[in-house]
């Protein structure tokens, strides 16, 4: 933890189960991190995950090109 999350009160990483249209907290944080480039994501920004993979995406384009080679591989 570094000097600003104290001051900030940043609880950290948060673990979500992702559903349609909602996700649940398992352990509460902050943020989580986008599966493809690990940036963080605040829990209010949160608008991108996959139900399927349950994994979050730091923005739509990220989500379509994660989603476009996922479904690449299972199609093989």
């Amino acid at each position: 933890m570094n000097r600003f999350e104290k001051l900030l009160g940043l609880k950290g990483e948060a673990r979500l189960r992702y559903s349609d249209g909602e996700f649940q907290v398992l352990s509460p944080g902050d943020f989580v991190r986008c599966a493809v480039t690990g940036e963080p994501i605040m829990l209010p920004d949160l608008r991108y995950w996959s139900v399927e993979l349950q994994e979050a995406y730091a923005s739509p384009e990220i989500s379509f090109e994660r989603f476009r080679t996922t479904r690449s591989r299972t199609r093989r």
